[in-house]
């Protein structure tokens, strides 16, 4: 198998709530390939698409029920210590949850988490290794 991520599906709980949150808070635009049924973002080659969380599990043919950690986040990556601590005080003040309250980890970079409406977590991090 070719080493490639072309598309990261959430399943969400509203899809408009969802679309919303990404669209009007973290300012993404809406790519024409959405429909009223599903949402994508074009993210510099690889697409993040919103889903009924529902109609995603039953699609996969698995349990749509879970809580709790959902095993996985998904990352953004900014320049600096200050750009970290400057998005997540927009995000704050938007309303978003502030999961982690930016500060220096044990890798030795800086990092945050905030949550989106379903939970999912997003870090935002700087790493000065990459």
């Amino acid at each position: 198998m070719e080493k490639r991520i072309t598309i990261i599906t959430l399943g969400v709980a509203d899809l408009q709530i969802s679309a919303n949150f990404y669209e009007n808070i973290l300012g993404w635009k809406r790519s024409p390939m959405s429909s009223e049924n599903i949402v994508f973002f074009e993210l510099n080659g690889v697409f993040l698409s919103l889903y009924e969380r529902v109609a995603l599990a039953e699609d996969a043919t698995v349990d749509a029920a879970g809580s709790g950690f959902k095993g996985f986040t998904l990352a953004h990556n900014v320049g600096s210590q200050k750009e970290v601590d400057d998005l997540i005080n927009d995000l704050r003040n938007k309303g978003v949850t502030i999961v982690k309250e930016p500060q220096k980890v044990f890798w030795g970079g800086y990092s945050s988490y905030f949550a989106d409406p379903d939970g999912n977590l997003w870090e935002v991090a700087f790493n000065p290794f990459l």
